[in-house]
Order: C-alpha cells, then sequence, then structure tokens
C-alpha cells in the first residue's frame, strides 16, 4: 500500500472541506493506506477539542481521534492554530502542532499529494 498526504486548507464556516478531506482519510485507512493529514488556516479548527455537536453541524472530534488511534497522522499548522487563539492545551491529545516544514516532509515522502480547498 502507498502513503497519501492530504493538505487541507479550508475555507470559513459551512466547508465541507474538513468533512470530504475526513472522509476521503477513512477510506484511505480502511484500504490499508498510510494518510497524513496537514491541517491549515481554518481547518486548523479540526484540532481544537471540547467542540459542541450540532444537529446539523458535524463534530468531527470522535472520527478523528479514532483515526489517529488506528495510526493515521494529523497535525495542525502550529502558527495557524496560535493565530486563532487554540493553543497547545486546547488541542485533541493525540493531534500533533507543528511548523509547515512537517507538512513538506510529509509531502516529499508520499506516493500521492492531494491539496484540498484553498481559494
Amino acid at each position: 500500500m502507498g502513503k497519501l498526504t492530504i493538505g487541507c486548507f479550508s475555507s470559513l464556516v459551512g466547508s465541507m472541506t474538513l468533512d470530504f478531506a475526513v472522509k476521503l482519510a477513512e477510506a484511505a485507512r480502511k484500504k490499508g493506506h498510510d494518510v497524513d493529514m496537514w491541517l491549515s488556516g481554518n481547518g486548523t479548527m479540526l484540532s481544537k477539542k471540547g467542540q459542541r455537536s450540532f444537529k446539523d453541524y458535524s463534530s468531527l472530534e470522535k472520527t478523528i481521534t479514532s483515526l489517529v488511534e488506528g495510526g493515521m497522522n494529523v497535525t495542525a499548522c502550529e502558527a495557524c492554530a496560535e493565530s486563532r487563539g487554540y493553543h497547545k492545551e486546547d488541542v485533541i491529545g493525540s493531534l500533533g502542532r507543528k511548523s509547515m516544514d512537517w507538512y513538506l516532509a510529509s509531502c516529499f515522502s508520499a506516493d500521492r499529494v492531494l491539496h484540498i480547498g484553498g481559494e
């Protein structure tokens, strides 16, 4: 199996970018692929623990935690998270926070790279 790196560059609230990226990552993991996911910009909101779940607004904390526990790497851009007020103690325990060097290294070692979102 191969390695897939997903760069998630989510736009503002209401975007389905995070939902799509997580579903794609989940499908790739089920097929046996290694997956690294990079959260940048507003995508870093996925890394914040304790978000409230609403009926018509997805909360991906349980899904992403399960994927990480199953071996997927999810890392939020440290600068993007800090600038949005998500500090180290606010992040889901199993998710990483690193500089963009991590993402570039993951891209370099991946068989396929997908950039999802952005404007």
